[in-house]
């Protein structure tokens, strides 16, 4: 939809007389849009303003088009400024420009994000370049016209009331390339760009045609997404999937005869939901129908896309995964079909206030002529979550729609059982089950004694295939995400420090290589699925006397998902505490079902812990963890490599023999100028070699609990951040270890620290513990004063199979 529109002329007319604001104002206001902010009408005066500097510099014609707030088909979306005409060689070009009134601006570890001040704080936003290409891309990509018509379009950004630099910092470089920033200095070098691009006047009508232009997905598109599903086997569809697929593609082809369509598919976690839902948008992509994947959650959207193009970037494919709060300007049936995963997380109100529209599942059923729900109510965690199967049937209903029903049995996760999930309900007590233990089950559940132990296990079925993590309810305050030093989850008396998710990794923490080092919470997990997880049960929820019991008091302040709770218990306190444990309880039946074979516990209550022991009881379904008892101690356990083979940590390890480094380890300082100083071997396909890391075999008891006698290790090379209660590989001259008589010993590292005015802390001593089931090991206490002589040669990363 345009909403303003004129030749360069009249637009720099319309500004020079103080009424540009104005006529959008009308233009908006009769479209049926409603009344735009205050902040947004003084933004379009401010804006053109200087847009028309930028075009009163330039030689562009007076003929050129301009159309300010242009509405995107199928999206909410509003581009700002386009400026249109002809190229040198006489085609069609349009120019795509962001506007941007934030000053000053800081760069992110996030591709495409950036932190700025809008809305009352500062905020990580979008990068303008990004934002501006999207939208060229969503043309080229579903705009008929663009296509058969070939219109060049170009986009850009201009931030002019900004100086900063960052906004062109070499993290954003790709995105700076699809579309170049502009700065307030850069007038003349927009006005170049402009010129660039329209050396003649619009004759063709172009916005006219883009404006009426048929909404189709490209060919291009279409077999870009297609290649990306086939052949992934993560994607791969069994069972009662393939037949809930198919009925969602018959329901999208008898829409626009037989009208609205609503499909309501329920299934439990590990059903295949999100599997379903990807191939639905491939498949309705090639047949050229507009399709989009929504979720209210970020992450699935994050880690779908991550793996369906195998990079972290923004690409093409990123305007097909949307948030369920993009559709409440959407006009009726612009979409053929919308997959609504996580349907169970839809809220009323959309906008980062909650104060638009009126009800997303409302919203989504108008936008499109059929609308798919995948739905778990059993995995509602958080306040405003209103996804209901009663909901979306209402709302149905209103639309006159067709509704129709579907389950999905099959089970991914939980070992192909019903059985776990029944026995989850059953020890959380959320409801009676028949499944009281364990029995039976292709399935590992244990509960551990220490988070020390629930962080070891995990790092160790880790190793294989990079699909275990830690996870925990969310009862800690996310200091870590203003200071990278500090821990957020601390046991002290078990020397347990660990940081929430990385704030760099954003919603694709899961996914991310070394992201086994952090916790993750139910934002980042939900409607994701690993091998193993490890819970963290928080003091959200105990037992007592058998009983469990919610305490939503204890949540972190940083966590929104009661968000509501105390007022509601002031207006209405037995549905207040009804509604909190459910959630409480919701959220760590979905946070103990991520893992597909097996899931390990740990609470920081002792009662609490021991109530989930004696369920688990004698169930011996453990965790598969590689077995280096067998291992020949004078045998390589990997293929070893003639020298001329090796390409040192590209297709090679490095093996380092604790016996010949009784002296030192000062060869790795030069492994790669002396790589005949070493036997190299090829590491598992699970591997990515890394400059800096060994195998080496451990010799002794001293570690026994964590790494048997004779286990070959991983280890990488000592990196920057905390060491604390990472197990390390070190070599000191008053260390005598007592398994090798040698001066480097592989212990557990705590370290004690003391304010220093000059560098705020320093350590106090070094504490290097044992683990062990046999006694007579003892910590290795090294003072303030020996500690500079501390070489800490490798951090243990896991064991290896043979």
């Amino acid at each position: 939809m345009l909403i303003y529109t004129a030749d360069k002329r009249r637009f720099i007319e319309h500004v020079r007389g103080n009424e540009i604001e104005d006529r959008i104002l009308a233009r908006m206001l009769g479209s049926g849009k409603g009344k735009p902010s205050p902040n947004e009408i003084t933004s379009w005066r401010n804006s053109m303003q200087y847009m028309e500097n930028v075009l009163s510099a330039s030689r562009i014609p007076d003929d050129a088009g301009v159309a300010i707030e242009y509405m995107i088909p199928q999206t909410s979306k509003r581009v700002d400024f386009i400026l249109t005409g002809r190229n040198s060689d006489g085609h069609d070009t349009a120019v795509i420009v962001e506007l941007k009134q934030w000053e000053h601006v800081e760069a992110t570890e996030k591709d495409a994000i950036v932190r700025t001040f809008v809305g009352g704080r500062e905020r990580e936003v979008t990068h303008p370049s990004y934002q501006a290409w999207s939208y060229a891309a969503l043309l080229e990509d579903y705009n008929e016209t663009v296509q058969t018509d070939n219109i060049g379009l170009h986009p850009c950004a201009y931030l002019h009331n900004s100086m900063s630099p960052a906004i062109g910092d070499e993290r954003y470089h790709e995105h700076l390339e699809r579309a170049p920033a502009f700065l307030k200095a850069d007038t003349e070098k927009l006005a170049r760009f402009l010129s660039q691009h329209v050396r003649e006047g619009d004759a063709n009508d172009i916005l006219y045609r883009v404006e009426h232009g048929r909404i189709r997905p490209s060919k291009s598109l279409a077999d870009h997404l297609a290649s990306l599903l086939q052949g992934n086997a993560e994607f791969l569809m069994i069972d009662d999937q393939k037949l809930v697929f198919e009925s969602a593609l018959n329901l999208s082809a008898i829409a626009e005869e037989h009208g609205k369509q609503v499909f309501i598919v329920q299934g439990g976690p590990g059903t295949g939901k999100s599997v379903v839902a990807v191939n639905l948008l491939g498949e309705l992509t090639r047949q050229g129908k507009v399709a989009q994947y929504v979720t209210r959650n970020a992450a699935p959207r994050a880690v779908y896309e991550a793996r369906l193009t195998g990079t972290m970037k923004k690409t093409r494919i990123s305007n097909l995964f949307r948030g369920s709060g993009s559709y409440h300007e959407t006009e009726a049936d612009t979409f053929d079909t919308l997959i609504v995963d996580e349907a169970h997380r839809l809220n009323e109100k959309s906008g980062m206030y909650q104060n638009l529209g009126e009800n997303q599942a409302k919203e989504i059923i108008r936008a499109a002529r059929t609308a798919v729900f995948f739905l778990d109510e059993e995995q509602r965690i958080h306040w405003k979550d209103i996804g209901s199967r009663e909901e979306i049937e209402r709302w149905a209903k209103a639309a006159g729609a067709t509704i129709h029903y579907a389950e999905l049995r099959s089970q991914f996760r939980c070992a192909g059982s019903d059985g776990y999930l029944a026995w989850l309900d059953q020890a959380l007590q959320i409801r009676e089950t028949a499944n009281e233990n364990l029995d039976d089950l292709d399935y590992s559940v244990e509960v551990v004694g220490s988070p020390t132990e629930l962080r070891d296990r995990i790092f160790a079925l880790n190793v294989e295939a990079n699909r275990a993590r830690l996870l925990a309810g969310y009862c800690w305050d996310w200091d870590s995400k203003k200071d990278a030093e500090a821990m957020d989850i601390r046991f002290a008396e078990h020397n347990f420090a660990m940081q929430w998710n990385l704030d760099k990794d954003g919603s694709a923490w899961m996914i991310q290589p070394e992201s086994v080092h952090q916790i993750g919470c139910i934002h980042t997990s939900q409607g994701l699925e690993l091998d193993y997880v490890g819970v963290i049960i928080g003091p959200d929820l105990i037992v007592r006397d058998g009983e469990v019991i919610t305490v939503p008091e204890a949540r972190s302040k940083n966590d929104a998902s009661i968000k509501g709770y105390k007022k509601a218990l002031k207006e209405n306190p037995d549905h207040a505490r009804k509604k909190a444990d459910q959630i409480i309880k919701n959220t760590y039946r979905t946070l103990m079902s991520r893992g597909m074979k097996g899931c390990l516990i740990w609470s920081a209550d002792p009662e609490t812990n021991e109530y989930f022991s004696a369920l688990v009881h004698r169930h011996v379904g453990e965790p598969d963890v590689a077995d280096s008892d067998s291992v020949d101690a004078d045998t390589l356990p990997f293929p070893k490599l003639a020298l001329e083979e090796v390409e040192p940590f590209a297709n090679a390890l490095p093996v380092v023999s604790f016996k010949a480094a009784a002296g030192g380890f000062s060869e790795l300082q030069n492994v790669e100028q002396n790589p005949e100083a070493f036997d190299w071997v090829t590491p598992p396909d699970f591997i990515a070699p890394k400059p800096g890391m060994f195998i080496a075999q451990v010799v002794g008891e001293s570690m026994n609990r964590r790494i048997p006698d004779g286990a070959w290790c991983l280890f990488a090379p000592p990196g920057g951040g905390t060491r604390e209660g990472k197990i390390v590989l070190v070599q000191h001259r008053d260390i005598d270890d007592p398994d090798t008589g040698a001066s480097f010993t592989i212990k557990r590292y705590h370290s004690e620290k003391t304010i220093d005015p000059d560098t705020e802390w320093r350590h106090a001593r070094i504490i290097l513990k044992p683990e062990s089931s046999l006694p007579g090991y003892q910590p290795i206490v090294l003072e303030e004063d020996a500690l500079s002589d501390l070489v800490v040669v490798g951090e243990y990363v896991g064991q290896l199979d043979s």
